[in-house]
């Protein structure tokens, strides 16, 4: 017998200064059985920073071949961000830059390494892809935090972002790497 997702909820609370987001929602994340506690966490948090009218978490997530882990769709459906996690290759990277107006990466792995593997490879528009990391440790030490229902909350300042989940208070810088 196949083992189904397991279903996190998050109460969010966003405040995001550097883009003049503030919001409260609540979130259903289906975690996939072959998807880690730190790829969900990126997921959420990719999310989180990504926020606008007609943001969604792509059908299936680390399942789906034909969408990203994230996308944001205008009123008409068309896709106009996609939004990857993790380490995506670099032929879909170019497929979601082509078919979106905008296109970003953000990762929980070695920012270093993942650069290094697109190299040389076509990327469309790879020059205004950002991929964004964290602090090494961060991601860890939010999973430490995770429950199957969650209390977050979420401040960006100044690429700055504070993270309060349940009794978990952390910080890290968002690094923004380039693709060359």
């Amino acid at each position: 017998m196949a083992i189904g997702a397991t279903i996190h909820t998050f109460e969010v609370q966003l405040a995001n200064v550097d883009s003049g987001v503030y919001e409260e929602w609540s979130l259903r994340v289906a975690r996939h059985p072959s998807e880690t506690d730190a790829f969900m966490m990126t997921r959420v948090l990719a999310y989180c920073l990504e926020y606008e009218e007609g943001i969604a978490f792509g059908a299936g997530g680390v399942s789906s071949t034909e969408e990203p882990a994230v996308l944001v769709r205008d009123l008409t459906g068309r896709i106009t961000g996609w939004i990857e996690i993790g380490a995506p290759d670099a032929q879909r990277l170019h497929f979601g830059s082509k078919l979106a107006d905008r296109a970003a990466v953000y990762t929980h792995r070695d920012p270093a390494k993942l650069l290094a593997s697109w190299e040389g490879k076509t990327i469309h528009r790879a020059e205004h892809i950002p991929l964004r990391s964290f602090d090494p440790g961060f991601i860890d030490a939010a999973v430490a935090g995770l429950a199957r229902r969650n209390t977050m909350t979420v401040s960006v300042t100044e690429q700055q972002l504070y993270l309060e989940l349940g009794a978990v208070s952390l910080n890290t810088a968002i690094h923004e790497h380039r693709i060359a």
